[in-house]
């Protein structure tokens, strides 16, 4: 039997064997492969013929040398090793064979790739070689127009090639009938390629990653821009456009984005500039205003550096003009005394029941109405429960105030809070009338009301005075004509006017959460007209007009000059006497309330923002111009009240002077904390205290509220307080001197001096100086005085001690230590 049969011989050993060999391949892959080996056939050769006695004797040596089991096991060792060195062979050929398939591969691969690159670009090359023919026959033909088109392809093949020469085109385009020639033949041998690759049925990675058999198809945006390319270089190559120069605002820091938007550039292109100067960065950080600066030089503008209060310039602070303005409804603040009437003489003119949905029947709110008299004249009136939101409206600049009507009951005369009133209306320098209510009571004495005015410098025109006063009764509506007459007289006196045609600007009356509508902001127009959808900023809130009503509940469409009507749309609650100016743009808005927000948080958070005595006279000493100390007092009597102002008043030189804005009988009510607030002012209270409102609005707003029960102290205070203004006097004392003998280098503590002192006392919560050849080189505190190991406060003279400097190190041997104390002397008002 053959080895070809598959079949092993009986009886043989050296027979066809099969077994497995794993193939490695590229990119990781493997194959198990059966193979088949033969073992090759052992051959001895032959001894040389011996004689028998030698052959015995050999055979008998190797049988006792070797036994016939060892024999067999070595010889079969032999062979496995022989039968190993085929496979390891056959192994290696093929692994040989795959990689040189794994060569041929990827470069019919390459070949196939490279092939398909060229005949794109040869196609590209054709069509724009088609295209400019194109062109060429176009303008030949506008070239030529009474000319008749030749219908023959070889005349216009013709025509194409004399196109250039006729205009002097530098250079010719190939000829047609070639140019025709080699398309037909690319295009047939990638018809043969590609019918070829289609019978094939494999599909090569080159041609997966290009998209198909035709390689990655271009846009149809991309093959426009090369036609237009190729247009515009046949007629004579591309205009570049002349590039804008702008001015660009650069703020202290900007964000990338916004720089880009600035400029009119594109954001990537300020990325990569500010990348190529180092500096990483995304269009959402933020960069400083160099850095913004060379990256505006770098695209050719120019920089108009500005600060964050800039931000507040987009504004406008129009000047009306005199031909612009017309007159305006004049606006009416109601004061007075609690229970005085106030608001019910509001009803009366109103013809409303306003005080039934208060609560208590108090005033709980600012009110703001518009009344229509029987003349046709319109009036603005405020109804204020206290003086709380008019003064911090004159506090943040906003005097929307043109008349005040102090309210004053008949039959109580003048109150603690009708002073305040007639205080608040003569810091605000607004004109007052006086409405003596309750004239309609049998115990109304107003002759009394006009005695007691006289006391406050407050005098009517039945005392000989230039006040106005009315005599009115809520209740039966008596005086109410006379009323109405006077703050027209008064109005008109005025000349209100106000430019109804420009960017509305207004106050906030009142502002308030509602839960259905949001924030809503009472607001009484000064200047222009608001409008439905205007967007606005006030205070440290940006919106947009979403609605307006008016003192009815009526929708409006837009509000002029002095009308108050609550507006609809802000992102978040305002304060009363926030000033609304309307703005063009959303971005504006949303940036000049950032700013603003950011300030106001930087003035809370500064070290310094309650107005305490100490802190009153540091300012008062950076500000040339403050020369007066203004308080707010509250006494227990009047007699006391009378003798602390008269005792205040007389403190003071040609340099500084004590002013009392306010000053009355009671405890500290809110109304006081907030005309100090208003005025900067501390409030001092002798024997009296400060309500539970008064505190938390001290606590609030940072005003400072002290307590006397002895007029000297108190005077005494008043005086230190004013002798501040002078500032301190500073004075040296020297105490003593040292020489260093020495410096030593000890671990922890750095440099330290062996210092023998020679005059006066070292002491280590004095000062010290270190003088170097009589010159000062540093000064400083002590960071520690030994004596021998110990830690000592003071070193007499003549003994020895170690010193060590407060941050310096650089002492040297033979230096000398100055030790001195400062002490302050006040200066004081004689």
């Amino acid at each position: 039997m053959s080895d070809t049969d598959g079949k092993k011989p009986l009886g043989l050993s050296g027979g066809a064997r099969s077994g497995r060999v794993s193939q490695s391949f590229s990119r990781g892959r493997t194959k198990s492969v059966v193979v088949e080996t033969k073992r090759k056939r052992v051959v001895v050769p032959k001894p040389a013929p011996q004689s028998a006695a030698a052959q015995n004797a050999e055979g008998g040596k190797r049988e006792k040398s070797l036994p016939d089991a060892e024999l067999e096991r070595r010889l079969k060792a032999l062979q496995n090793a022989r039968a190993r060195e085929v496979e390891d062979e056959a192994k290696r050929q093929q692994d040989e064979k795959d990689r040189e398939e794994e060569r041929n591969r990827r470069r019919a691969e390459a070949e196939a790739k490279e092939r398909e690159e060229r005949e794109r670009e040869e196609a590209l090359r054709a069509k724009e070689e088609e295209d400019a023919r194109r062109l060429v026959e176009e303008e030949a033909r506008r070239n030529a127009p009474k000319e008749t088109p030749p219908s023959d392809p070889a005349a216009v093949e013709a025509a194409v090639a004399a196109g250039p020469a006729s205009r002097g085109a530098s250079k010719p385009l190939p000829q047609a009938p070639r140019r025709k020639t080699e398309e037909e033949d690319r295009g047939a041998k990638r018809a043969t390629e590609r019918d070829s690759e289609r019978r094939s049925g494999k599909l090569t990675v080159s041609q997966a990653l290009t998209g198909g058999e035709g390689g990655r198809t271009r846009s149809l945006a991309a093959m426009k821009r090369k036609q237009e390319r190729a247009r515009q270089k046949a007629m004579g190559g591309q205009q570049d456009r002349e590039k804008i120069m702008r001015d660009v605002q650069l703020p202290e820091t900007i964000v990338v984005s916004e720089l880009a938007n600035r400029m009119a550039e594109r954001v990537a292109d300020v990325v990569k500039a500010l990348m190529r100067n180092g500096l990483m960065v995304t269009q959402n950080q933020v960069i400083d205003a160099d850095t913004a600066e060379l990256i505006i030089e770098d695209f050719g503008h120019r920089v108009q550096r500005v600060s964050d209060a800039d931000v507040e310039d987009v504004i406008d602070t129009i000047d009306d003009k005199p031909e612009d303005m017309k007159p305006r409804p004049p606006v009416i603040t109601i004061m007075g005394h609690v229970d005085h009437g106030k608001t019910s003489l509001l009803d009366r003119i109103r013809k409303a029941n306003v005080v039934a949905g208060e609560a208590g029947g108090i005033t709980q709110h600012i009110g703001a109405y518009q009344v229509t008299t029987e003349s046709g004249a319109k009036l603005s009136f405020l109804d204020t429960p206290g003086h709380a939101a008019f003064t911090s409206m004159r506090a943040r600049g906003a005097n929307v105030t043109d008349i005040v009507v102090l309210v004053v009951a008949a039959d109580d005369a003048v109150m603690p809070q009708t002073i305040e009133a007639i205080n608040h209306a003569k810091a605000a320098k607004v004109p007052m009338i006086v409405a003596i209510n309750k004239i309609d009571k049998y115990e109304a004495n107003p002759n009394k009301v006009r005695t007691d005015l006289l006391q406050h410098e407050v005098v009517v025109e039945k005392m000989s005075g230039d006040v106005q006063d009315v005599e009115v009764s809520a209740v039966t509506g008596q005086g109410l004509p006379e009323l109405l007459e006077a703050i027209a007289l008064q109005a008109e006196i005025l000349e209100l006017k106000a430019n109804p045609d420009r960017p509305a600007e207004g106050a906030v009356i009142e502002a308030q959460l509602d839960v259905g509508r949001g924030p809503v902001a009472t607001v009484l127009v000064q200047k222009g007209t608001l409008r439905q959808g205007d967007i606005f900023v006030v205070g440290e809130q940006w919106g947009k007009v979403r609605a307006m009503e008016n003192d009815r509940g009526e929708r409006i469409k837009e509000a002029g000059p002095s009308v108050p009507v609550e507006v609809l749309g802000l992102n978040g609650t305002p304060e009363a006497g926030d000033v609304l100016n309307v703005v063009e743009t959303e971005a504006q808005a949303r940036e000049i309330a950032e700013y603003r927000h950011q300030a106001s948080k930087d003035k809370r958070a500064a070290a310094g923002a309650a107005t305490t005595l100490d802190q009153l006279l540091a300012k008062a000493k950076a500000d040339k111009n403050v020369a007066e100390l203004p308080i707010v007092m509250k006494a227990d009597v009047q007699g006391s009240a009378e003798a602390i102002v008269q005792a205040v008043e007389k403190i003071g030189n040609d340099e500084v002077r004590v002013r009392v804005l306010h000053f009355g009988v009671g405890a500290i009510t809110e109304s006081d904390v907030t005309l100090a607030e208003a005025s900067g002012a501390p409030v001092i209270g002798f024997n009296v205290r400060a309500n539970a409102p008064a505190r938390s609005a001290a606590n609030q707003k940072g005003v400072e509220i002290r307590y006397y029960s002895v007029i000297y102290d108190l005077v005494d205070d008043i005086k230190a307080a004013a002798s501040g203004l002078l500032g301190a006097e500073i004075r040296e004392n020297f105490i003593g001197y040292a020489e260093i003998r020495e410096v030593f280098k000890v671990s922890g503590v750095g440099n330290v001096a062996g210092c023998l002192v020679t005059e006066g006392v070292a002491r280590r919560s004095a000062g010290v100086r270190l003088l170097r050849d009589n010159v000062v080189v540093h000064e400083g505190t002590l960071k520690t005085l030994k004596r021998f190991k110990d830690e000592v406060k003071e070193v007499q003279s003549g003994q020895e001690c170690g010193m060590a400097f407060e941050n310096y190190e650089d002492i040297r041997k033979g230096d000398v230590i100055e030790i001195f104390e400062r002490e302050s002397v006040e200066r004081s008002l004689a």
